[in-house]
């Protein structure tokens, strides 16, 4: 019986809450907590690592989702309905957002905690992530060698082999432009998906016909636009990415074999979607 002098206990009762649930599924059950919440193993006894693992795994969970929502979204762009695809790319570019703060939080790892850590990380790394690579190869900057890190495992291989090989998410927005009448160079509609991106004045001049008469390209041009806000989401989590490694390790190599900032500092000069940008300055 609920204690009268107990407003909480009191309000329970009032919403006639379900409290029983050993006949039927609870929320732990539904989302399957013990095995999520019994997943973070430290390997040291430092306080700080059960951060760094919370950190990552959080983050690859949001990847899932990412891709689930970016692999769809580019299942609509080939079958021309945009109005799907605007949704899922804005959640997209919203996803993005809450990886970009999640390294706010991995911040508060100062350099000494980090240090203590570092030797039971061995050689494993961000790098190593196949979802993030899938991620990377859907938005179009595919690079070969970057299967090499998944080949002992044929499973996860595969995934990202399919990614590799399939076209981006600008290629089939490139190809939705062709269907339309626009004039796309057949250089970027008809080519080997594997290769890496290269820009094209044609693929500008096309988009420059979008963007001067968008009355005419209303969907379209909000697809040029739905781009833009995804790679400048993109441009954002990965220099976050960089700062907060500088911050922590400082020019330390990674611990998988990379440069650490070095690297990283280079990925952020690669474009996704290079004429989207470039049209701006002509317009």
């Amino acid at each position: 019986m609920a204690c009268p002098h107990n407003p909480t206990e009191a309000i329970v009762a009032d919403q006639k809450a379900q409290l029983d649930f050993s006949e039927s599924m609870s929320y732990g059950d539904y989302l399957h907590l013990d095995e999520i919440l019994g997943a973070q193993k430290p390997r040291s006894a430092e306080h700080n690592e059960m951060l760094f693992i919370v950190q990552h795994q959080t983050s690859e969970l949001w990847m899932k989702l990412m891709l689930h929502e970016l692999s769809a979204a580019i299942k609509c762009v080939a079958n021309d309905d945009l109005g799907s695809a605007f949704k899922m790319l804005a959640r997209v570019s919203k996803i993005m957002e809450q990886l970009v703060h999640a390294w706010d939080v991995l911040a508060t790892m100062t350099p000494p905690e980090y240090s203590a850590i570092r030797p039971f990380l061995a050689s494993s790394s961000g790098f190593q992530s196949y979802q993030y690579r899938c991620i990377e190869f859907s938005l179009g900057n595919k690079n070969a060698a970057m299967l090499k890190p998944h080949s002992h495992r044929p499973d996860l291989l595969a995934q990202v082999q399919a990614a590799f090989e399939a076209p981006s998410l600008y290629d089939e927005a490139l190809r939705l432009l062709s269907r339309r009448g626009l004039d796309v160079p057949a250089s970027h509609t008809q080519r080997d998906w594997t290769q890496a991106y290269v820009a094209s004045d044609g693929v500008e001049a096309a988009w420059l016909q979008v963007y001067r008469n968008p009355k005419a390209h209303w969907d379209l041009y909000q697809l040029g636009e739905e781009l833009t806000d995804l790679e400048d989401a993109f441009r954002l989590w990965r220099f976050r990415h960089v700062t907060t490694v500088e911050r922590v390790i400082g020019f330390k190599r990674g611990t998988g074999g990379t440069g650490g900032v070095s690297y990283l500092r280079k990925m952020l000069d690669v474009v996704l979607f290079p004429e989207i940008w470039t049209l701006r300055t002509n317009l």
